[in-house]
């Protein structure tokens, strides 16, 4: 909290802004550090001022997020204590949020002087600078009282599959004839554009399934996983399954439907989770539904205006012209606007529930932000009813999700009616930042920020990213020459030199000792724990080199996933930072007794 007002206050003499959550039994508990509250809670904001500012009043200006006005509340003077004037006021979160169970606030604080006004300006929803001009004002998220998130989840390790590149198993699968196979499992490389942007069919296979994660479910355990990730398994054209063929059906190239029954069984049995990739927005050309190459028979909306999904897409100009995830053609949109097209995957009945009915922990929505809030809600409704509450809804969301902007529109994803958590895409990115730089201080705010931001059950949820399908590999971040320039032939088969990887290695050790230790749940890219490398999509898909891991990051790693079983305080534990200088970050996660503090040197 640095005011920078340079020359008017003397060092360790800066206002504090405090914040007190009053319980039903007239208890205070100091909540600083947090900007979200359920609703009905009765929050008190304090301020201390040194009286060598000179305020005369203080007034708190707050404005509830799409209302428009602005309102200043003057705040009652309290006392002097140490040279101190403080001043306080407490807000009843249900009264200000009115005739609805959530509500989005901003506000700051003016300080009123003879000659002048100060205003806050917030930092990181916590600290603040004090200027002579309007700043950024602080957040308040009021959530649903009754928002809860599914406790199995939290102090656990998470750990995100490809399902093509992972394991080839012994089941049966399917065999096409429309795929280049490629039998190279240690060596071979993925198919690739000649630059990006350009036609790719992404229908070379290396053969790995779902009887072949079965047949890893030992090593994995013995990681300490207790969640897989799967991406899409659906039936599709790609080797990839973001271009989904028909939602109700598991692909018959990853051993179909029984293989994954198999594998929800046989996770069960070790204490692990199995969640879905859910690819709700746009399906592929190539489906059921859309059916633009005939692979489906007759039917599909580019075939018929009269077919039953037809009012499931947008066209522009039928059959020609049609709205698209991206402006890619062989990922057509769907029109959630349509009910019939939305009920397929929210309603009872629906995609989403039939899955949970199978055995699935819950799901992860591939691009959230184009999801509608309708679609949120009542996905949430179903998934939730059919498991009692707790199946875990995870949302594709890559900047800060509480009060996140997508086309124009606020949406409420935390808000205790759509998702249970986010990816957490903030902390990915200060945590390289923090390595590769020596900047703990923005690590520090950006934690801060989060843990502020959103509610405390859904900090304990936080999918914790270092590297994901849609991102280059970490160790190659770390440890590599930048690719910028570099053609698709020379990333495919560039590598990190022994200089270069020890460094990464070393790198790494640190990032996944702050990320396994923070706030959230650890989420694991596959091959990450070994040292896979690999530039841009699709070279950071490779298939996991069983032969050539790096046994002392395994290691590392296996030891990471051990702290967090045997440390409870890892589930619900509170967040407490300890130091942020030059390189040097430190924090504590404390619940109860039991305390567990990591410190990092960069």
């Amino acid at each position: 909290m640095n005011p920078r007002l340079s020359g008017e206050l003397q060092h360790g003499c800066a206002p504090v802004i405090e914040k007190y959550l009053i319980h039903e039994n007239d208890q205070w508990e100091n909540v600083s550090d947090k900007g979200a509250f359920p609703h009905g809670a009765r929050v008190v904001l304090r301020i201390r001022i040194p009286r060598e500012l000179g305020v005369l009043d203080v007034v708190l200006r707050i404005k509830r997020d799409g209302d428009g006005s602005e309102r200043d509340v003057p705040i009652c003077f309290d006392a002097v204590c140490e040279d101190m004037d403080v001043y306080s006021i407490e807000l009843d979160t249900g009264m200000l949020c009115k005739d609805i169970d959530h509500g989005l606030f901003y506000y700051s604080f003016l300080l009123m002087r003879e000659s002048n006004t100060l205003f806050t300006d917030s930092t990181d929803n916590v600290g603040f600078a004090l200027t002579e001009q309007s700043g950024v004002p602080f957040r308040m998220l009021v959530y649903r009282r009754d928002f809860e998130t599914p406790d199995w989840f939290k102090g656990g390790v998470m750990y995100q599959i490809f399902v093509d590149r992972f394991y080839k198993g012994s089941g049966a699968v399917e065999v096409r004839d429309d795929i280049v196979a490629n039998d190279d499992w240690e060596h071979g490389i993925p198919q690739y554009a000649e630059k990006n942007g350009d036609p790719l069919k992404n229908n070379m296979f290396f053969g790995g399934n779902l009887w072949g994660v079965i047949e890893k479910l030992d090593y994995l355990s013995r990681l300490g996983v207790t969640v897989l990730y799967l991406c899409p398994i659906f039936k599709a054209y790609s080797n990839h399954k973001y271009d989904t063929g028909d939602y109700e059906t598991v692909d018959g190239a990853f051993g179909g439907d029984a293989a994954f029954d198999a594998l929800v069984d046989a996770a069960k049995a070790l204490g692990i989770r199995v969640i879905l990739d859910g690819v709700f927005n746009h399906t592929g050309d190539d489906s059921r539904y859309f059916n633009r190459k005939g692979s489906y028979g007759d039917g599909g909306a580019y075939n018929s205006q009269s077919d039953p999904y037809y009012g499931w897409y947008t066209f522009r100009s039928w059959n020609r012209d049609y709205e698209s995830w991206w402006g890619i053609e062989i990922l057509p949109r769907l029109n959630h606007e349509n009910p019939d097209c939305r009920h397929y995957f929210t309603a009872d009945g629906g995609i989403a529930q039939k899955y949970i009915k199978r055995g699935i922990g819950g799901w992860r929505l591939d691009v959230a932000d184009e999801l509608s809030d309708s679609f949120l809600d009542e996905l949430r409704e179903t998934v939730k009813a059919e498991s009692g509450g707790d199946a875990i809804i995870i949302g594709e969301v890559w900047e800060n999700a509480a009060d996140k902007i997508a086309y124009g529109k606020r949406r409420r994803y935390l808000c205790g009616a759509q998702l249970d958590s986010v990816m957490n895409y903030p902390l990915k990115n200060a945590l390289i930042d923090y390595v590769r730089y020596g900047s703990a201080e923005i690590l520090a705010s950006m934690l801060a920020e989060i843990w502020s931001s959103y509610p405390e059950p859904v900090c304990h949820e936080l999918m914790n990213i270092v590297g994901t399908h849609d991102t280059e590999r970490i160790i190659t971040v770390l440890g590599g020459e930048d690719g910028t320039g570099k053609t698709n032939a020379e990333l495919s088969e560039k590598r990190l030199d022994k200089n270069g990887r020890f460094t990464a290695k070393r790198l790494l050790k640190e990032i996944s000792a702050i990320q396994f230790t923070v706030y959230g749940v650890p989420s694991v890219y596959y091959g990450d724990e070994i040292g896979l490398e690999g530039y841009h999509d699709p070279f950071c898909r490779m298939p996991f080199p069983w032969h050539e891991m790096d046994a002392e990051l395994l290691e590392h790693y296996k030891a990471l996933g051990w702290i967090r079983k045997h440390f409870s305080v890892f589930k619900k534990g509170k967040y407490i930072p300890l130091e942020c200088i030059r390189g040097l970050f430190a924090f504590e996660r404390r619940e109860g007794e039991e305390s567990v503090i990591t410190a990092s040197n960069a």
